[in-house]
């Protein structure tokens, strides 16, 4: 089966697809590791005379209007990127038309049958994360229309979430029968084994808490709710250490003792990664109280590792985490002393700690990872070609 595989940007290795945290990599990657064919149509151009009229939109309703013009919802770069993929898509021996994310195929007319998969919808994204708070009249009515015609177009709609599935089906009116979820696997390079995992469990301290927290945005990931948690846990009595990676902790006065700033660490480079992967499997817990979150691939390599996760009940998360499975959600008006008194319960009862992470690993295995996730998608293509 041969398909075409559409990306805004270069989906061919990890350094070329920064955007959306290298998931377009590691979808292409899942979908020839079942023995698909892909031809990759991307990175497509983006006009220089439209990234100057973007640039003159955002400045003409920031001050006129006080709103935000969304550079994603701009309809004259996606008919420009359909007219790109429709004069190689002319000539292509492929089959299927599959898309990362719905950009590329909004103005997309082709023979072939088009699918994509993507992690949230326009209607759940505005008006829950910050950047999408505020948005002009424009951005929101192209937005939805974009959605909308995406649905209507596709023959097959992959979403990572039950969540995202929702609200295409609820807010956009989408065929049930062509919506489907697939999770998105943990971004590592190779599986650890049950016996590497049970190492690195029994490795961790019981009479040391180590929790960690890993975001670029302290506060949309909850990072003054992760210090608060580590701040009580300290007061009653358990020893715990809050490290914090991907930006500096927002405090007044001086960072507390017990967190651990490491800055922003590169997940590019081979040193990086590394410790990346160290610093999850020395954790006890990965913890993100997030106020808004698609998905969440980093909660996929904590289990990975055997590490729980601890987070909000929001977004995509619950299609991740399953409570007492592979950790535990929160609502986001939790009170503090519901996450601590989670967790000095499993700490004073620690096999049972022990048996949420093998449990966490197990989830990962069985559901959370790319060979699963890419056998699942290839299953639909099939049925649909």
């Amino acid at each position: 089966m041969k398909i075409a595989y559409l990306t805004t940007y270069d989906a061919r290795s990890l350094a070329g697809s920064n955007e959306w945290s290298g998931l377009g990599y590691y979808i292409s990657q899942s979908l020839i590791s079942q023995g698909l064919d892909l031809e990759y149509f991307g990175p497509l151009e983006e006009k220089l005379i439209l990234r100057i009229m973007q640039k003159c939109k955002r400045r003409y309703y920031s001050f006129f209007h006080n709103t935000h013009y969304e550079k994603d919802s701009d309809l004259q770069t996606l008919n420009n990127f359909a007219h790109q993929i429709s004069q190689t898509l002319s000539v292509t021996k492929a089959e299927i038309v599959f898309s990362a994310t719905i950009r590329p195929i909004v103005y997309l007319d082709c023979s072939q049958p088009i699918v994509f998969w993507a992690d949230a919808t326009g209607a759940g994204l505005i008006n829950f994360y910050p950047q999408y708070n505020n948005l002009c009249q424009e951005s929101l009515e192209s937005w939805h229309m974009m959605e909308k015609q995406a649905l209507e177009k596709c023959k097959l709609a992959i979403y990572a979430s039950d969540w995202a599935a929702q609200t295409a089906i609820e807010y956009y009116g989408a065929d049930p029968n062509k919506v489907k979820v697939v999770p998105f696997g943990a971004n590592i390079d190779a599986s650890p084994t049950f016996d590497d995992v049970k190492y690195l469990i029994e490795a961790r301290p019981s009479n040391q808490c180590q929790l960690l927290f890993m975001g670029v945005d302290w506060y949309r990931k909850g990072g003054d709710v992760a210090l608060k948690v580590a701040e009580g846990l300290n007061n009653v009595g358990l020893d715990t250490v809050l490290t914090v990676v991907g930006c500096e902790p927002i405090v007044e006065g001086a960072v507390p003792s017990f967190v651990k700033p490491l800055g922003f660490i590169s997940k590019s480079t081979a040193t990086g990664k590394k410790r990346i992967n160290q610093l999850i499997a020395e954790s006890h817990f990965l913890i993100l109280p997030s106020k808004a979150e698609c998905y969440g691939v980093v909660f996929c390599e904590a289990n990975a590792l055997g590490v729980p996760c601890l987070s909000t009940n929001v977004g995509g998360v619950p299609t991740i985490i399953h409570n007492g499975v592979n950790g535990q959600l929160f609502e986001r008006d939790a009170e503090i002393n519901e996450y601590r008194d989670y967790i000095t319960r499993l700490f004073d009862n620690y096999l049972d700690y022990q048996s949420l992470a093998l449990s966490s690993f197990n989830e990962y295995q069985s559901r959370l990872n790319w060979s699963v996730a890419g056998k699942t998608v290839k299953d639909l293509l099939k049925a649909i070609f």
